[in-house]
């Protein structure tokens, strides 16, 4: 029998391009470790980091190196929040759902009871996933569902932003958001207020899975955003107390921001737009 007061453990994985990082990026993991713990039914384990590749090719992305390695100052101090670099080191731009199913086969393959070799992967809803390139066929066995169940379970944390972007066309595949909020679920950090609730409703795919998708209320507000950094790091301003000391002199050191780095991608079709452009061509 399954001790009924066992926590469900969760790795919280957060996307994006963290160019730079800020504290308001480390804030999310604390708000939504809280809220989570705060429910009696989660025990957080881990937080990851993971910046996106320079494939991106999004207006203003420095490289991946300096992104990656901000972010690792930056968690140095942390005993729970770490960076992966796996997407970043990417050739090419992936979605966010092949992030997410890439930790969830690595904790597979970490854990006692399961392998790559016996793990079902995560299939698309009500498609026949194609075979990947390196990826294990799937072998039944009869403890395989109970044994799945005890690995960590993979959420993606992301500010309300991320969460209003399924909206815009072209930007994510329907299938692809729905593979998000039905096997891995969303940890979404919102301001008091925020209409969030209202872009769910409206959204058939995310109405069908709201218990899937965890609202956490910021109640002490945040308005640190990249953007804003970058900004005040091109008018010669203070970010000091905005970003971790650490990554303030890095970002001083190899003075990483200026009105020619804000050019770079300028004019260049955002990497998913592309790619949707290029399927419907084919």
């Amino acid at each position: 029998m399954e001790d009924p007061d066992k926590k469900t453990e969760l790795v919280l994985l957060a996307c994006g391009s963290f160019n730079p990082i800020t504290n308001m990026h480390l804030r999310l993991f604390e708000l939504a470790k809280d809220y989570f713990h705060e429910t009696g039914k989660y025990k957080v384990i881990k937080g990851i980091i993971s910046p996106v590749g320079d494939a991106y090719k999004k207006k203003g992305l420095i490289t991946a190196d300096h992104r990656v390695t901000m972010a690792k100052l930056a968690t140095k101090n942390s005993d729970w929040v770490e960076v992966d670099d796996w997407e970043s080191s990417q050739s090419e731009w992936l979605e966010t759902v092949k992030v997410l199913r890439y930790h969830h086969q690595k904790l597979l393959s970490h854990d006692p009871t399961n392998s790559l070799q016996n793990a079902l992967p995560l299939t698309k809803p009500g498609r026949k996933r194609k075979q990947e390139p390196n990826r294990h066929d799937p072998i039944k066995k009869k403890n395989q569902s109970s044994d799945i169940k005890s690995v960590p379970q993979v959420k993606l944390l992301c500010g309300s932003d991320m969460l209003e972007s399924f909206g815009i066309p072209n930007l994510w595949k329907l299938e692809d958001i729905t593979e998000i909020v039905q096997n891995h679920g969303l940890v979404c950090i919102s301001r008091a207020g925020n209409s969030i609730q209202k872009f769910i409703y409206e959204s058939d795919i995310l109405w069908r899975h709201k218990n899937n998708i965890h609202l956490v209320e910021e109640w002490i507000t945040n308005d640190i955003s990249s953007t804003k950094i970058r900004r005040a790091l091109r008018r010669g301003q203070s970010i000091r107390y905005l970003v971790p000391d650490v990554v303030q002199a890095y970002i001083e050191k190899n003075n990483l921001y200026s009105p020619e780095s804000e050019d770079r991608n300028a004019g260049v079709v955002l990497a998913p737009l592309q790619k949707h452009e290029s399927d419907s061509k084919n």
